[in-house]
């Protein structure tokens, strides 16, 4: 169950020991770490396999009929971590500088992650059991009425959501392409 926020404690945990070594490294090269540089390309490429994981192994989980390991609220608790940390690492990776596509990917992801608060916000007004099942029996009539708009909310939510994480990964793709061929093929 979401309710307890376990995931968002641990999702700023990690976030908090990222800027730490992100803020030693800083110190060391006494400038804010070139994206083009290692450590810029680790806090890329780290995020974005982060990013990657959580839009696709809970999505597999989720739809799969023979993916049954784990509970989905442990899976959605992951989606919830890495879809907080991954980000927040190719935030740090843009060496705070948003122009071009890098700046226009930076800004989708802002987006997403935003829509992701909204999305979990909505899906905590659902009630569920242990296994993230929804309850339905023995409520109320205002409360059938309140459950009944949460999910159209969610579902509306979710012909938000998923559009715009898929933009975001085509233009994440391009973006990589493209730092990939001018490292390589113009140096």
């Amino acid at each position: 169950m979401l309710r307890s926020g376990r995931e968002l404690w641990f999702a700023l945990a990690a976030c908090v020991c990222t800027a730490g070594v992100y803020v030693l490294v800083a110190v060391q090269m006494r400038e804010i770490p070139p994206a083009a540089e290692f450590f810029g390309h680790t806090l890329g490429v780290v995020g974005f396999i982060l990013m990657l994981m959580t839009e696709t192994l809970y999505s597999l989980r989720k739809r799969s009929r023979m993916a049954r390991w784990g509970r989905m609220a442990s899976w959605l608790q992951f989606h919830i971590v890495t879809g907080i940390v991954g980000p927040f690492m190719i935030l740090l990776h843009s060496s705070w500088k948003f122009n071009g596509l890098a700046g226009i990917v930076t800004l989708m992801t802002v987006v997403i992650v935003f829509s992701g608060f909204v999305g979990r916000y909505i899906y905590t007004r659902i009630p569920r059991s242990i296994d993230g099942l929804e309850l339905q029996g023995s409520l109320s009539e205002a409360q059938v009425a309140a459950l009944a708009n949460a999910r159209r909310l969610l579902a509306l939510w979710h012909s938000i959501h998923i559009p715009i994480g898929m933009s975001l990964f085509a233009a994440a793709f391009i973006h990589i392409l493209g730092a990939l061929y001018y490292a390589t093929f113009l140096h």
